[in-house]
């Protein structure tokens, strides 16, 4: 089996471990007064999340990916999401920190990992949605403008 195979059967069997994991939190976000609408929209930005963006290079398990918000937000979304956008950007932020809250309240991280989570929110916040602005404007074609390099 090569090495292309073998990543795909892994990122199979996570998929399969993910949709159960999406299940229970959609319930999980339903037992709230949130809208049916807004659960939807978390669940779909939680399952880009964890379905492309930790499977794209390598395979994370949804528990492992919460230290990946910051490349996420603040350079991969922005490049690879076609909505991308600056309330794309902390809507994502919110919906991440409700799925990774479910994933303390059932045990699946720490409450350190949590923390960190959002701590790399509130610090990378400024930085990512300045890239967003950047990267939309026009007017900047050096890439070193929009990413900081």
């Amino acid at each position: 089996m090569s090495s292309y195979e073998q990543y795909e059967k892994e990122c199979n069997r996570i998929r399969g471990k993910n949709k159960l994991l999406l299940k229970h939190f959609q319930k999980w976000l339903s037992g709230s007064k949130l809208s049916s609408t807004t659960v939807k929209k978390h669940v779909s930005n939680v399952d880009f999340y964890i379905n492309e963006f930790l499977l794209y290079e390598d395979t994370i398990e949804a528990a492992e990916g919460a230290g990946s918000i910051g490349m996420f937000l603040g350079y991969w979304f922005i490049r690879k999401a076609m909505w991308a956008s600056t309330a794309a950007i902390k809507a994502n932020a919110a919906s991440l920190t409700k799925f990774y809250q479910f994933m303390l309240e059932t045990n699946k991280i720490t409450g350190e990992a949590l923390e960190q989570l959002k701590c790399r929110i509130k610090d990378g916040m400024p930085e990512w949605l300045g890239r967003m602005e950047r990267y939309d404007d026009p007017n900047i074609e050096d890439p070193e403008e929009i990413w900081g390099r």
